[in-house]
């Protein structure tokens, strides 16, 4: 592979591939992919259905790798603004240890092999939605919106919401009104969690001429918008418990950690415009993480004890 106007290209003829097992993990994102099969996990458990385990599994393992293809597909697509991303120039394909055509055939074997599995193995609505998934995140939204339209994270942030509407499928065979608030609650997450890390990080995404939303529309701007996410995040967060979902303990857990979204992000609009280091912004994302991870660790730990106390009481 060689770098020709900043474009990386593969070199003619035949060599074996020198990357190692890691660097072919490294390219399914595996931070994003332990997220995507957290969420599908809980979905999957959450459903009022009991599923054999070992389906289970499989269905867990297909999300997995299909999750692992989009980002090893985003990776191949991405590789001449991953290099000159201080975040992502590390990347195996940016950084030589991968070829381009490596990984777009890892990328598309994944998918395929992943979409089979859960179809012929699981179901076949849960199939077509991790393929509709895979699809939206390699070509609508890092072949086109991503560099496209400051609204990139916005609409592309479906694709990260689906997980629990997938895990949720595979275990009934439908999508229902709990797995689309589940669905609700990381699509609203995914603008003001994005765009916290553009703040702090906006001099890559110029250098690599992605139009984040804090280059494009300025900083106060795009800290308006993340206050205003914040705002309409924190109540949808505790619809699970106002729909009754859940108990009221999720539903107090929910506005406490709510509450700590919207104070990060009051942070985060207050921020001076000559803050370099910006600090807010930092802690805004990395609580982010916290919310969603806590919210979704809250609402399944509420499903299964609640279920095993109806048991038991019945």
């Amino acid at each position: 592979m060689a770098l020709v106007d900043d474009q990386l290209i593969d070199e003619p003829g035949f060599r074996m591939s020198e990357a190692t097992a890691g660097d072919f993990f490294a390219l399914l994102k595996p931070r994003v992919m332990s997220l995507v099969v957290f969420t599908a996990f809980v979905g999957l458990v959450a459903a009022p259905v009991t599923i054999n385990p070992l389906l289970a599994v499989i269905a867990i393992l297909a999300i997995a790798i299909g999750a692992g293809a989009s980002g090893a597909l985003n990776m191949w697509y991405d590789a001449d603004i991953d290099a000159m991303m201080s975040r992502t120039a590390g990347r195996p394909v940016p950084a030589g240890r991968i070829r381009p055509r490596e990984a777009l055939s890892f990328g598309l074997v994944l998918s395929v092999l992943s979409v089979m599995t859960l179809g012929v193995l699981v179901n076949w609505l849960s199939a077509t939605l991790l393929a509709f998934t895979i699809f939206f995140y390699a070509v609508v939204y890092t072949m086109w919106l991503k560099r496209w339209t400051p609204q990139n994270i916005v609409i592309g942030g479906a694709a990260g919401a689906i997980p629990p509407v997938i895990g949720w499928a595979a275990a009934t065979g439908t999508v229902s009104l709990e797995s689309v608030v589940l669905f609700l609650i990381i699509f609203l997450w995914t603008p003001p969690h994005f765009w916290a890390l553009a703040l702090f990080k906006s001099e890559d995404y110029a250098r690599a001429g992605i139009p984040m939303m804090p280059n494009v529309a300025g900083q106060a701007s795009t800290r308006r918008q993340i206050f205003a996410y914040a705002l309409i995040l924190a109540p949808v967060g505790v619809l699970p418990w106002a729909l009754g979902f859940t108990t009221s303990a999720y539903g107090v857990l929910a506005v406490l950690l709510g509450a700590g979204f919207v104070s990060y992000a009051w942070k985060v609009l207050r921020m001076a415009e000559d803050d370099h280091v910006m600090k807010p912004a930092k802690a805004l994302f990395g609580y982010s993480l916290l919310y969603l991870f806590a919210i979704f660790a809250i609402y399944l730990a509420d499903c299964v004890v609640g279920r095993a106390l109806a048991t038991g009481g019945a």
